[in-house]
Formats: C-alpha cells, structure tokens, sequence
C-alpha cells in the first residue's frame, strides 16, 4: 500500500524516512496526497558522442567520455531535444526496511517533455544516497533545468514481509551513499 500524506508526515517527523535537504527547503511544505517533492541538484553528467564511439554494457567507458558540469544556484543546463543527461537530486533519501521508495517525474514536467528516470525508479529498503536522475528531453525544442526546481517525488510503499537482505547489507550495492551522479556500474554486477 502506498502511503498518504499524514503517514509520510509520521515517517518523516519520527526519522523513520530519512529526507535530508538544504536548510532553505521545508520538506513538509512539499507533502502531495500520497508522494513528497524532490529538487534537481546542481550536478550533471554527460556522455560526450566525440569521444565515444559506442557504449558496450558490462565494458568499461573512458573516463574522458563522460563531463561532469556544475551548475550554480540561479543558473540552468540548457537540455535539448533527444539528449540524455544525468542529474541528481538535493535531497539525501534513507529507506528503512519495511518501505520502498517510488522515484516518479512530475506531470507538470512530463507536459513539457522531461522524462527524469528511464527505468530506475525504484529505490530499495536500506538504500542511502541521493538519487540519479536519467533526464531526456522528447520534446521538439530546449528546455531550461534549473538546479532547486522541484523535479519529481517520491511515493512510499510498504513492504509485505521481513527483507532478508537489505540494500545496504547486499553484496553488489553499487550505488549506496552516491552523492553525485553516477554513471552506470553494470561491469560490477554479479553474474
């Protein structure tokens, strides 16, 4: 079941869900019905097609193909239509065990043409970090991202049954206490 506003309130007052944040934000102002906002961070990361002829999963990408690009606070990353960027979030989540965590774009957004997560919208019991965000525009023009913008929300769902093995007690978690944005780690996975 997913939970409402007054039991992420709860969770949120009790530190049972971890919502770190600037001092600036009152997360508790940011409460919807049934998910809490999150905001873009300052962070970008890009794949630079000069410098990569081709990404093969599971081999590794030369580091001189991916930028990481700083955006201060009042400025913006131009997107442009078809690119795929990285980005992350300001808020640090923590997930507690019995809970996961639904990471979902705003409509307000998708109505522009931002899509901010491709496939990894899930965030597991026990995971801690701030969460990538994969961003494509698919509309037909630039589109302005603002570092603070409110970008998407997190939904909370409880968990049926005891985890066995939480995000941060598995083996092969490549991406507990990320803080900027990570590009893929698919050449750690455990086959």
């Amino acid at each position: 079941m997913i939970l409402s506003d007054s039991a992420i309130r709860i969770r949120l007052e009790s530190g049972s869900i971890g919502l770190q944040t600037r001092p600036d934000y009152d997360i508790f102002k940011q409460i919807g019905p049934a998910s809490v906002d999150f905001r873009l961070g300052n962070y970008f990361k890009i794949y630079k097609r000069d410098r990569v002829q081709i990404i093969v999963p599971g081999e590794p990408i030369p580091s001189e193909a991916i930028e990481i690009i700083e955006i201060p606070d009042g400025g913006q990353f131009v997107l442009h239509p078809g690119q795929f960027v990285l980005g992350v979030t300001i808020e640090k989540i923590k997930v507690p065990y019995d809970l996961v965590a639904r990471c979902e774009g705003r409509s307000s957004l998708g109505r522009l043409g931002i899509i901010i997560h491709s496939t990894a919208g899930f965030i597991d019991p026990g995971f801690e970090g701030t969460i990538t965000l994969e961003i494509t525009n698919i509309n037909e023009v630039p589109i302005a991202l603002k570092p603070g913008m409110r970008i998407g929300q997190f939904a909370f769902e409880t968990i049926h049954g005891t985890v066995e093995n939480t995000y941060d007690k598995r083996v092969g978690s490549k991406y507990m206490n990320q803080i900027l944005p990570e590009e893929s780690r698919i050449i750690r996975d455990l086959y």
